[in-house]
């Protein structure tokens, strides 16, 4: 009996559910100390179904209401935790893509070491000639037996230097339009003809960077979704990737509105009546994105996410160059001096000093969606305003110019 229906027989609505998560918490600190070591830990309490709960049984979850994760978050808060940071494409972009379009021999490979943080995953998405208009990718995948054989050029992927898999969408038909040509891979990042090479940011950090697919061959076992489905697939993870940027969960007074709090509390003798107004107004409107928040959440519970999770992410963005420039105007000071080159072991937005921060939010107009782009989604899909005249939309990708 699923754990789930066994509630229904013993306990009531949420509150059975609740006493059920809260047993098999218990449960799982009995059998196993998080306080050795931390790899046992983490996969004994994806064993245990607390992964995510809303997942499957098997597959890390019990098949409960998503908004109970809170519940075992708060019960296990003081146990190893994931690194978000490094994890965060594939906790927030593959798992739910894999959940969706994957096969059980896909689910069950994937997504226990993709949440232990075993093995680390990448987006491969975005090219210099198809960010914005990610339909017009180049990348090219040509089968040849059992086999796809790869091409092409990726850009802006984040940890890729340290990934074991990535999610891909390649070309697989240019006699079509561009958005019915596509296939979904999951990519072996160690496979021979995989080159990846750093993109130094402003900050001097080489975050992103961009990969060269040269004669690439994956098996048609890692392909997610059927062939010349793969623009349907992308949008289940792309909706996901701006949930995951823009509606994660935040306290009250948390986030970047936090560390200029904390400034403007030590250092009272810098504060002027403008800047008390500007930082008045940031944080009724970080208060109204954290609500928002919450209802988006409260919506996936039901579902799968919408194009609200544009208006987060494009909200997230602005609030953080915000909140970042005014903290470094109120210091009147950059506060940072090192541009050496170096490797970025994970994506941090607000753990830094005030002038990493700054610098680091300008990318968070362009990463997971440019805000022009996410604004003509909201006009289009939440508004319901005409679209914009597309003139290649029917025409197929090899007769389009380029």
């Amino acid at each position: 009996m699923r754990e789930a229906d066994a509630v229904q027989e013993t306990g009531s609505g949420k509150t059975g559910h609740e006493e059920l998560l809260r047993e098999r918490v218990a449960a799982l600190l009995d059998r196993h100390d998080p306080g050795g070591d931390r790899l046992e830990w983490l996969r004994a309490r994806f064993d245990a179904g607390l992964a995510w709960v809303w997942f499957p049984e098997g597959l890390g979850g019990l098949g409960l209401p998503r908004e109970l994760q809170q519940v075992v978050e708060s019960e296990l808060a003081h146990t190893p935790q994931l690194d978000t940071g490094v994890q965060g494409i594939g906790l927030g972009m593959a798992a739910p893509t894999i959940l969706a379009f994957g096969t059980e021999a896909q689910k069950r490979r994937f997504l226990r070491p993709l949440w232990t943080g075993e093995e680390i995953w990448c987006q491969l998405f975005s090219e210099p000639g198809a960010g914005s208009d990610l339909a017009t990718l180049a990348t090219r995948a040509v089968r040849d037996g059992d086999e796809w054989v790869v091409d092409g050029q990726k850009v802006w992927t984040s940890g890729a230097h340290h990934s074991r898999w990535a999610i891909l969408v390649a070309r697989t038909d240019p006699a079509v339009p561009k958005h019915r040509g596509m296939t979904y891979f999951v990519c072996d990042m160690h496979a021979p003809g995989v080159e990846v090479r750093p993109l130094r940011q402003i900050t001097g950090e080489a975050e992103f960077n961009e990969v060269f697919l040269t004669g690439v061959r994956l098996p048609d076992d890692l392909r997610l979704g059927e062939v010349g489905d793969g623009w349907r697939v992308a949008q289940t993870t792309l909706m996901n990737e701006r949930v995951a940027i823009g509606g994660a969960p935040v306290r009250q007074g948390g986030g970047m509105a936090g560390a200029v709090l904390d400034t403007w509390r030590a250092h009272p003798e810098l504060r002027t009546h403008d800047l008390h107004q500007r930082l008045l107004e940031l944080w009724v409107e970080a208060e109204v994105t954290r609500l928002s928040g919450a209802r988006l959440r409260e919506q996936l519970a039901a579902g799968q996410p919408g194009p609200e999770g544009s208006g987060m992410k494009l909200s997230f963005a602005r609030l953080n160059q915000a909140l970042s420039g005014l903290d470094v105007e109120l210091r009147r000071d950059l506060g940072y001096d090192d541009w050496t080159f170096r490797r970025s072991d994970t994506v941090d937005f607000y753990g830094r000093g005030p002038g990493y921060r700054y610098l680091r939010a300008k990318g968070n107009s362009i990463e997971g969606g440019t805000s022009e782009i996410l604004r003509n989604i909201i006009a289009e899909r939440v508004l319901g305003l005409p679209a914009e005249p597309r003139a290649d939309k029917d025409v197929p990708w090899k007769d389009l110019p380029r």
